[in-house]
């Protein structure tokens, strides 16, 4: 997957290759980042990670991780569906 940097350091990812990943047709993906249900973070590694960062997105119950090496390039990448209560709160 190709992983770029726009002039302010956000990362752009391409949603074709993104759609393929959450098993959704790219206008579905598309639906999905509208309505604000796809959530991104990226953590920056320190110490033994120093130069790697790890780019994270969740949809509903499921979670795409992919860990950059210091030139972006995908080293590794997971999708793991979350099991149990995913919206927060607590269980009763």
């Amino acid at each position: 997957m190709l992983i770029e940097r726009d002039s302010n350091g956000d990362f752009i990812l391409e949603s074709a290759e993104l759609a393929k990943r959450f098993g959704l047709s790219l206008a579905d993906l598309r639906r999905h980042m509208r309505h604000g249900s796809v959530v991104s973070s990226v953590e920056i590694g320190t110490a033994e990670h120093e130069g790697t960062k790890r780019v994270s997105l969740r949809l509903g119950n499921r979670l795409w991780r992919a860990v950059l090496n210091d030139e972006n390039e995908v080293q590794q990448e997971q999708m793991t569906v979350l099991r149990g209560k995913t919206s927060g709160g607590h269980p009763r």
